[in-house]
């Protein structure tokens, strides 16, 4: 099956090095830019996904192919409207995945990697989690309406190849309808600050119009804070991409009842039992 991402990896590299390129050229004190150890360990951890989902692909093929066959209808790839209809779905499921991946712990735990970066460049989009496993049900309904399976797996590839250039500081503010509408680069600097003003806030893929149906919207103001409220000190790809589960670990060891326990693995980030 085609997969536009390994297709776009020489395209990920061509605007790495011009990005780069641009910085050192033409710097702005106001831009982070980048740093070479941050960048070794975002590739790092961007090959490291690119090899787990070499096999765990074939399970999501596997499941949304048995999902496909019990659908009670199935839509045809030849009618556009098919193509609208999952292009909206599979955009309103990435928000819903986005979303509960930063509000339950233990999917936090495999998206934290995502976020540990202090740095915000398009390497950053390449810092990815080694534990992609929790990703697979928000899909199912897609196959279960149904939607083709490979044309599932191609609109995620293609929400993931825009959401690449989502990660720079070189754009500022685009046109404001395409503001309202998209996903920007301005939208998604909130989403990786950890200025208090910008936790939770625009899980949108493409768009940005469920943020503000469901009211996790907010515009970029005072300057982004990139990285964690605690960030981790690390460049070791292997305590970036274990380093939560091995936190909630701890908790749940030392809490003293069965709720806390329960509550250190499905509440949010950050929740103790001091906070009830």
């Amino acid at each position: 099956m085609f997969d536009l991402v390994r297709a776009a990896i020489p395209v990920f590299v061509a605007c790495l090095a011009l990005e780069y390129l641009s910085f050192r050229f033409l710097p702005d004190d106001d831009e982070l830019g980048y740093n070479r150890r941050d960048t070794r360990t975002s590739l790092l951890m961007g090959l490291g996904n690119v090899i787990i989902n070499l096999g765990w692909k074939l399970v999501v093929v596997a499941v949304l192919a048995g999902a496909y066959l019990v659908a009670p209808i199935h839509l045809s790839a030849t009618n556009p409207l098919t193509w609208v209809v999952l292009f909206f779905a599979d955009d309103l499921a990435y928000y819903w995945y986005h979303r509960t991946h930063h509000t339950i712990r233990v999917l936090w735990a495999s998206h934290v990697v995502h976020h540990s970066s202090t740095f915000y460049n398009l390497s950053t989009a390449l810092r990815q989690p080694w534990t992609p496993f929790s990703s697979l049900p928000y899909w199912i309904p897609l196959a279960l309406i149904g939607i083709p399976p490979w044309m599932i797996l191609l609109q995620q590839s293609v929400s993931l190849v825009y959401q690449f250039f989502l990660h720079t500081e070189r754009v500022g503010k685009l046109w404001r309808p395409i503001e309202f509408l998209m996903n920007t680069p301005s939208h998604h600097r909130v989403h990786h600050g950890s200025n208090d003003a910008y936790l939770d806030r625009n899980y949108g893929g493409i768009l940005i119009v469920w943020d503000r149906l469901f009211g996790t919207f907010e515009p970029e103001g005072e300057r982004v804070d990139y990285g964690l409220t605690k960030n981790i000190e690390t460049h070791n790809p292997l305590k970036v991409a274990t380093h939560e589960f091995g936190a909630i670990i701890r908790d749940v060891r030392s809490a003293a009842t069965w709720r806390h326990r329960w509550g250190y693995i499905v509440k949010g980030p950050g929740w103790s039992p001091a906070a009830e």
